[in-house]
């Protein structure tokens, strides 16, 4: 084999491997802004995601939050702003509900067949820094571009009772996705 067939293949091999989807996991790194009524306020820090051999991987760069467990979900729209539907309005309604693409219509946490945007509750430390990874097993990068990450005030406990969506409350935290 003469030295520019060995190049070429190797060349050829190289990009096979680089190419999206030949085994290399997928990372992306996203910041998060704190949200209100008046719509999307400073930033908190950032979550990168990245996908591993038992789910994507959520891991957390937060500061200024609540201390205590969250609700964190993803939502539908990555859209952070305060207009939802009908015009409703609030901290981060633009963003819709939780992500739910097989039509489960419940909040039943991570590991049950409700909403595939339930994730485990982000743990706030008493300094206000979230920097805990998280694990979702039925998600991947993939399914988070063009869609919003979600802090909610309080903890969530994977039931819609007796208060809906696991009763997290009001929406705090907000990062967009891009497609």
């Amino acid at each position: 084999m003469t030295g520019a067939i060995k190049h070429a293949l190797a060349a050829a091999s190289a990009a096979a491997l680089l190419a999206p989807g030949a085994g290399f996991a997928a990372d992306i790194t996203f910041p998060v802004f704190r949200i209100g009524d008046q719509g999307v306020g400073e930033k908190i820090g950032a979550v990168r995601a990245f996908d591993t051999k038992n789910g994507l991987r959520l891991a957390p760069r937060l500061a200024g939050l609540p201390p205590g467990e969250h609700g964190f979900h993803v939502h539908e729209k990555a859209d952070c702003g305060p207009a939802g539907a009908n015009n409703q309005r609030g901290p981060g309604l633009a963003a819709g509900g939780h992500y739910d693409p097989e039509g489960a219509k419940q909040h039943a946490g991570p590991k049950g067949r409700g909403h595939k945007g339930d994730l485990p509750s982000l743990t706030v430390a008493a300094d206000g820094a979230a920097r805990t990874s998280v694990i979702a097993d039925r998600l991947k990068v993939e399914d988070l571009r063009g869609r919003a990450l979600m802090i909610h005030a309080g903890g969530d406990n994977y039931a819609d009772q007796p208060q809906p969506l696991g009763g997290g409350g009001a929406r705090i935290a907000c990062a967009t996705i891009p497609r």
